[in-house]
């Protein structure tokens, strides 16, 4: 056996880095050939797997995927399924075996596994100790390395991507750039194959589906439209699978209150499902797990088929939806790219063919096309000068905006712009004597804030009072090359200004982003309803406060029975702001501003009178800045 010598000269490499769900993948650039870094038994997968043994030993990898079933507890699996997610998402404990921690005061409220040692361990540090075995490994083959580009899905959101970079802080490694994994695995596949066309890249793996659809024009990588579900993958079929089995048995209450029976179950579905991607038919032989040691289940493709088709129509209407985003036929299309361990199910290629109408391509690995694009684009930035230059020109997979008068969504940022991209809007206040602005950033479709996922608040304070109208905020948004949101406000008639790195403190809601975008199609019209009587009501309330101050100020201006007009005008106004009808609220409007006419036109004349009582015309005409002053 040889070693291989380092020149502790060289300089240090640029790597690639895939953390994915069920395996993860190191890559760099060899002889000007993106390669997979091997262990020193060649194996190239590293399970996502990290066992915290009883011994105190904390395993990764294989040794620890094989200690899942018999420490389901202390084993953590597919921890990208949690990364970045709420500690009171239920979604994170559908037949899992796992003791969740709940947060103390104070604490971010994150996911935290009870796994047998002095404390409990967050998706970020189980995912720093699987990013650590990937830099050892690049180190035992390369020596010195540089910075990595670390792949996401495309529908990680602000949270799930800060998260990751923290890992990679945690393991020691300088994340040069996180890029959306389809991007990733049509870098690979068009600097590989030197394809020019338009693209769509079906990304299935282990926990997270994304559909991207991109034109690559000579090193031009220019995403069109992007959509998918960062909460669906082969750890979905698995589940599907281990219920089904858990009937068969009988043991529907065992999965629930068991883990090592939920371990169990979770690793005879995974076995069969990779059994039957070359047969009809499959058995597996439970070895573990209290009552089932010795229990034979079987499965046969077609009812494996059936038992994922659901899971597989949930990534069809992503993919016709991310079509009609980038307005493209299917038939338009110079190819469909396979990516994702779980794109070799049979019934997932046959799918993806009957979405588009034809073969898909398999010319790259789909285990390895992520990573392998990783390290191209590793190289480049680190500028080493093996691979030629491209521009990945990606986009926003959800609209970023700000909460506005009624609790409607200003949206900034579309879905679907370029990154990195920035944009800015301006807002005043609504009420007098305001000396902060509340700020509120949202993601997501749906039009009113509390539909989407609140991404972040701060308050911008300090800011001197005035008459409602007169404060103008001006709110930019900023989102990097890594997807990641900065938000900049500034009330410029004072410059008090705040910058703000969007850093939520938990994942996503409930609902996955797939459901939010289903959402806001299904409820468009509804949502639309819902904002023009937000903004009515909003409208009416600041049009009744202002009546109210002007006759509280200028009641002597009334002419006889005016007032009691007036008053009829606003009772009626307020009637129609506790309704739910727009058009009433807009009529209710129209009628105070008509009886209150004629008493603004009298307020008006007496503040011009006023501005220019004692002044001659001379006098105007020498300083028109105080008749602009006096007549605003």
């Amino acid at each position: 056996m040889f070693l291989e010598i380092h020149d502790p000269k060289a300089p240090p490499r640029a790597i690639g880095i895939d953390l994915g769900t069920t395996n993860s993948i190191v890559a760099c650039i060899s002889n000007e050939c993106p390669i997979p870094i091997a262990d020193c038994n060649g194996e190239t997968l590293v399970p996502s797997v990290v066992c915290f043994d009883k011994s105190g030993d904390v395993i990764v990898g294989t040794r620890a995927r094989e200690r899942a079933a018999l420490q389901p507890k202390e084993t953590i699996v597919s921890v990208k399924r949690f990364i970045g997610r709420a500690n009171d998402d239920s979604e994170t404990r559908r037949l899992g075996p796992y003791t969740f921690v709940a947060p103390k005061p104070g604490e971010a409220n994150l996911v935290r596994f009870d796994v047998g040692i002095d404390h409990p361990v967050t998706p970020i540090e189980v995912s720093a100790y699987i990013l650590a075995e990937l830099r050892q490994r690049a180190e035992d083959d390369l020596g010195r390395i540089g910075g990595a580009v670390i792949t996401v899905p495309a529908y990680f959101d602000d949270t799930q991507r800060q998260a990751t970079k923290e890992a990679a802080k945690m393991a020691g490694i300088e994340v040069l750039r996180l890029i959306n994994e389809p991007t990733a695995a049509a870098l690979a596949y068009g600097l590989d194959q030197k394809k020019n066309g338009l693209f769509a890249v079906y990304d299935l793996g282990g926990g997270t589906f994304d559909i991207t659809i991109l034109h690559l024009d000579d090193g031009v990588f220019q995403v069109k439209s992007t959509g998918g579900d960062s909460q669906l993958g082969g750890d979905d079929m698995d589940r599907v699978v281990a219920e089904a089995l858990a009937d068969d048995l009988g043991l529907a209450d065992e999965v629930t209150h068991s883990a090592l029976v939920s371990r169990a179950l979770l690793t005879a579905a995974k076995a069969l499902k990779h059994a039957l991607t070359g047969a009809e038919s499959a058995e597996y032989v439970l070895e573990d797990g209290s009552v089932l040691a010795g229990k034979r289940v079987q499965l046969t493709r077609s009812r494996f088929d059936a038992l994922v088709m659901p899971l597989l129509d949930r990534t069809g209407r992503a993919c016709k939806r991310a079509l009609r985003d980038a307005e493209v036929k299917p038939d338009a299309l110079d190819g469909v790219i396979l990516v994702g361990g779980s794109t070799r199910v049979p019934a997932v290629q046959r799918f993806v063919e009957q979405v588009f109408g034809q073969t898909p391509l398999t010319d790259v690995d789909p285990d390895l096309a992520v990573a392998l694009g990783a390290a191209i684009q590793a190289d480049i930035l680190a500028g080493a000068g093996n691979m030629p230059e491209v521009l990945l020109l990606d986009v926003l997979p959800l609209s970023l905006g700000i909460e506005v008068g009624g609790g409607v969504v200003d949206k900034i940022l579309p879905r679907n712009t370029t990154i990195p991209a920035g944009a800015r809007a301006s807002y005043t206040t609504a009420e007098d004597g305001q000396t902060g602005f509340d700020l509120h950033v949202v993601q997501g479709e749906r039009e009113i804030a509390a539909d989407c996922r609140s991404l972040a608040h701060f308050v911008l304070k300090g800011i001197p009072p005035m008459a409602a109208g007169l404060a103008r905020l001006e709110v930019s948004f900023r989102v990097d090359a890594d997807g990641i949101l900065s938000v900049h406000a500034v009330e410029t008639t004072t410059g008090v200004e705040q910058v703000v790195e969007v850093k939520p403190s938990s994942g996503l809601d409930d609902a996955t982003v797939e459901t939010m975008l289903l959402e806001a199609y299904d409820q468009g019209e509804a949502d639309l309803l819902r904002r023009r009587i937000a903004e009515a009501r909003s409208e009416c309330e600041r049009l009744g406060r202002a009546a109210e101050r002007a006759l509280k100020a200028d009641a002597r201006m009334l002419e006889e029975g005016e007032r009691e007009i007036i008053d009829e005008a606003l009772r009626a106004l307020q009637a129609a702001v506790e309704g739910s009808d727009a058009d009433v609220m807009r009529r209710a409007m129209e009628h105070v501003d008509a009886v209150t006419k004629p008493f603004a036109v009298r307020r008006m004349n007496h503040a011009i009178a006023e501005a220019l009582a004692g002044r001659t015309i001379d006098d105007v005409d020498a300083k028109p800045a105080l008749m602009q002053g006096g007549a605003s």
